[in-house]
């Protein structure tokens, strides 16, 4: 996983092992905190991200990095990385789902990625190397900080999850592709491999932009 990092990042390992992952979030309502109007704005997301930890001012610091993000809203991937924190990829997703089944398909429409999840509410996966969810719920929680590629190459726009309740569900997954973790260019074979999956649902939160931070210009993951 390290070798798919851009300076200053390094992997965050649990019991040895470095943890990558992707966010699908469906948002609604989204607004500015000072819009005087009740309604916002609803978009498909996904968020390809790793657990990241790297040295500030002699302190180390934790959160995730975040390659890609795509988006099924054309304000999102126009206002990205320019209005708002993060550059935002056009993709069309398919979403299909009741109380306790979802299915969701990603494919962005540069041809740049595509994801496929599909899975019920269910059990906790006894292999996982967390080792329960409660385990799995705290240390996502504590990456609530993510860095993603700005458009200046040697910047990282940074943007905070602040959740007002949090709550996580297992998820027992039947199907999952994602060509970014299935490329053997970056992931040899046998490097990567699914752990776990959890829902959240009805949560209320907010984003707040976080200052950029800036590295010597080096080559990103894509």
């Amino acid at each position: 996983m390290a070798s798919v990092l851009p300076a200053p990042f390094r992997p965050q390992l649990y019991h040895g092992y470095a943890i990558g992952g992707i966010c699908l979030i469906r948002l609604k309502h989204v607004r500015p905190k000072f819009s005087p109007f009740q309604w916002g704005i609803r978009s498909e997301n996904a968020a390809h991200r790793i657990a990241v930890e790297w040295d500030s001012e002699g302190q180390t610091q934790h959160g995730v990095y975040i390659p890609r993000r795509d988006t099924n809203s054309v304000l999102n991937s126009l206002a990205g990385g320019r209005i708002f924190p993060g550059v935002h990829h056009h993709a069309h997703f398919e979403a299909v789902e009741s109380e306790n089944d979802f299915s969701v398909t990603m494919t962005s429409r540069d041809g740049g990625e595509s994801v496929h999840v599909a899975g019920s509410v269910g059990t906790w996966n006894a292999s996982s190397v967390f080792e329960s969810l409660d385990s799995a719920s705290k240390f996502f929680e504590l990456g609530s900080l993510g860095y993603s590629d700005a458009h200046a190459s040697s910047k990282f726009d940074g943007l905070e999850l602040c959740c007002k309740n949090w709550n996580v569900e297992a998820l027992e997954v039947s199907e999952v592709r994602s060509s970014y973790f299935e490329n053997s260019k970056m992931f040899p074979p046998g490097t990567v491999e699914f752990d776990c999956a959890l829902l959240m649902r009805g949560i209320e939160h907010e984003w707040h932009g976080r200052p950029n931070l800036c590295c010597p210009e080096t080559t990103k993951a894509r």
